[in-house]
């Protein structure tokens, strides 16, 4: 069972790579980015919040003074990555955005250099770099018959998300050293997100499209709020308890490959030769990149 519940992180990669099916076909309704990011997180919200009082209402406790903590992650982490990964797949494929997307980590470590003095190390050098090579491949660039989907506005965009990303990581690391859960964390970075959101949502939209599509589209949208925002962070998280970190984050890279998988599968985005290659690389060297020391080495 340990084993099983060891591959939660895996889980989780596919399941944020899945993002871009849910995206996809609430725009084609005619939903814009605020509304659908607000739909998600609200309903996000509420499950989260449920499932920790069924869980241990103790965590939903936090400080007063901490409140900055939650806004920065919810507002400048969670939201600037969502907003920038949802308009990045409508500019690139599904496999491209999950890649640039992927970048987090070196901002990770670049942001972790500047606010907590940590060391940047040569070989964490040459792994951004080839991640950085690995996302040029992906994205087509280099085959100027590729056929491949992508903008430099799209490329920009989603290179913005993987740094919102690492904002919300380095929230996170300060949240978990204060002594917050994983779970705390993520509740009130949602709520915060769906709050901001309550201005700029077309409500009127969602009072007629919603009930016109009936049960099933009640269950898509309550599917993309469960698999895009509430089961990847629930699965990563109890995996950590089977495993180290740096073991869990090799096996939540799975998410860029997953999202070439439904881009093949939903929308034909068949990738190159190079965009493959490159693919693997990025996703190599970010699993590198977030071992340990002793196994980088």
């Amino acid at each position: 069972m340990k084993k099983l519940v060891g591959l939660l992180p895996a889980l989780s990669g596919i399941l944020w790579g899945s993002a871009g099916v849910f995206v996809r076909d609430l725009t084609e309704l005619g939903m814009d980015d605020y509304t659908l990011l607000s739909s998600r997180m609200i309903v996000a919200a509420a499950v989260m919040f449920v499932g920790i009082c069924l869980y241990d209402r103790s965590l939903l406790k936090i400080r007063l003074k901490d409140w900055w903590i939650f806004v920065g992650g919810g507002v400048l982490g969670m939201f600037g990555l969502s907003f920038c990964y949802n308009i990045a797949i409508g500019q690139l494929t599904l496999s491209l955005a999950a890649v640039l997307i992927s970048l987090s980590p070196v901002f990770v470590l670049l942001l972790a250099a500047v606010l907590f003095h940590e060391k940047i190390t040569g070989k964490k050098v040459v792994c951004m770099a080839v991640a950085l090579a690995g996302c040029a491949l992906t994205s087509g660039i280099l085959e100027s018959a590729s056929g491949m989907q992508w903008t430099v506005p799209g490329i920009i965009i989603g290179v913005m998300g993987a740094f919102f990303y690492g904002l919300y990581s380095i929230f996170t690391k300060v949240a978990m050293d204060r002594g917050y859960h994983s779970f705390t964390i993520i509740l009130y970075c949602i709520t915060v997100v769906a709050i901001v959101l309550l201005p700029f949502t077309d409500w009127g939209f969602l009072a007629r499209t919603v009930p016109a599509g009936g049960l099933s589209l009640w269950f898509f949208m309550l599917l993309h709020s469960l698999c895009t925002s509430v089961l990847p962070y629930v699965c990563y998280t109890v995996g950590l308890k089977y495993m180290d970190a740096g073991k869990a984050s090799i096996l939540a890279a799975c998410e860029p490959v997953a999202a070439m998988v439904f881009g093949i599968l939903f929308y034909r985005e068949m990738p190159t030769v190079l965009s493959l290659a490159g693919l693997f690389l990025t996703v190599a060297a970010l699993i590198v990149l977030g071992m340990p020391d002793k196994k980088r080495a």
